[in-house]
């Protein structure tokens, strides 16, 4: 359902949820360090508001994909001029939180439960949301000897990446709605919920651990090269199969200080997105050969061939989503209502759609007065 303001300004998480929201993770976590900056050649121009360098920090995720392309193929250093991009990875929303807070990173391309976590325990002072970048790529995937149909999962244990994060959160309320019972805090109930890390959970299936899996991409499809099966595609159980699953936030002190060059990084971004769904082979590839660059392995094609396609590239940071989302985590059990009004401002963003040609995008009445 779309968001409401009278939704959104419902009191703020209680203090006793908040450490659960300080552990989400986004959607596709592994460790919680950043990796070294890299800097990028600048391009020719001169700097924007006469900064040498912005911050840019993303995960090595496919889901992260509009900044990996971006990077790679120069297309947002293409918009800064000659204000460098600089560039941090991270494994995980917290730590890069900690890092837009410390200033470390002025931009940061992450997902919904590190973003409302963020903005809840600043009290609304220390990020906004500024613009779209991935939706889908979730998927419940299976052991297809144990399970058959939907109904099968009743009885079964069922990783998520972590305690409270968003595929957590998806699958509790997927369960609800099923209308089965499991306890929010442990796991147990009429499906056991395994809470385990994504780089751990290849593993914990192939031992026969757990039965199946709520991750996102690529996990999901590393999965199925193990021989689990696809049972459900969360992209299908939201309204024109979108959900946001990755958005593009800044310090709200850089965006007061260069406003010019926040809307540079979302003209690049645009741009990125754009090139993306044009030339989806070619996207592939590119994030590709910046993964093997960040991490030093490249995805093999049984993985990343059917985990691509899942994922949707999107300007849209599709506001009611995120507010859903947190409703979701109410339902459960695991959180009040966060007062989300004012986490977006999406007028910069916009400012670039409208000089783009293309039609502008809504806060879902969360966004700045």
């Amino acid at each position: 359902m779309p968001a409401t303001r009278t939704t959104a300004r419902r009191s703020l998480a209680a203090a006793a949820a908040l450490p659960l929201l300080a552990v989400a993770l986004t959607a596709c976590g592994y460790g919680s360090q950043a990796k070294d900056d890299k800097v990028a050649p600048a391009a020719k121009g001169e700097k924007i508001d006469g900064l040498d360098t912005v911050k840019v920090g993303y995960f090595p995720n496919l889901t992260h994909a509009t900044a990996l392309v971006g990077d790679q193929e120069g297309i947002i250093q293409k918009e800064l001029g000659g204000t460098k991009l600089s560039t941090s990875t991270f494994n995980a929303g917290p730590s890069e939180i900690e890092a837009l807070n410390a200033g470390s990173i002025d931009i940061g391309f992450i997902g919904p439960s590190p973003a409302v976590n963020g903005y809840v325990k600043s009290h609304g002072k220390s990020l906004r949301i500024v613009g779209g970048s991935a939706s889908g790529g979730v998927k419940l995937v299976v052991n297809p000897k144990k399970i058959k149909t939907l109904d099968d999962v009743k009885g079964k244990r069922i990783a998520t990446p972590q305690h409270g994060n968003t595929q957590d959160v998806a699958f509790l309320n997927w369960i609800s709605e099923k209308g089965w019972k499991v306890d929010p805090q442990s796991g147990e109930g009429d499906v056991s919920v395994v809470r385990t890390e994504n780089k751990v959970t290849p593993n914990a299936y192939l031992s026969g651990s757990i039965d199946g899996a709520w991750v996102p991409e690529p996990t999901a499809s590393k999965l199925v090269s193990d021989g689990a099966k696809v049972l459900l595609d969360e992209s299908t159980l939201w309204p024109d199969k979108k959900f946001v699953i990755t958005n593009v936030i800044v310090s709200q002190k850089f965006l007061a200080e260069h406003p010019d060059v926040v809307e540079a990084v979302l003209r690049g971004t645009v741009r990125t997105n754009e090139w993306i769904n044009a030339n989806p082979d070619k996207a592939k590839a590119s994030a590709n050969a910046k993964l093997q660059e960040l991490t030093g392995k490249a995805l093999p094609p049984k993985v990343i061939d059917p985990a691509w396609p899942s994922i949707r590239f999107t300007d849209d940071p599709l506001a009611a989503t995120l507010d859903t989302q947190a409703r979701h985590a109410v339902k459960a059990g695991l959180l009040e209502q966060p007062d989300l009004v004012g986490i977006y401002d999406l007028r910069p963003l916009n400012n670039v759609l409208r000089a783009e040609g293309k039609p502008a995008v809504a806060d879902a009445g969360l966004g700045v007065k």
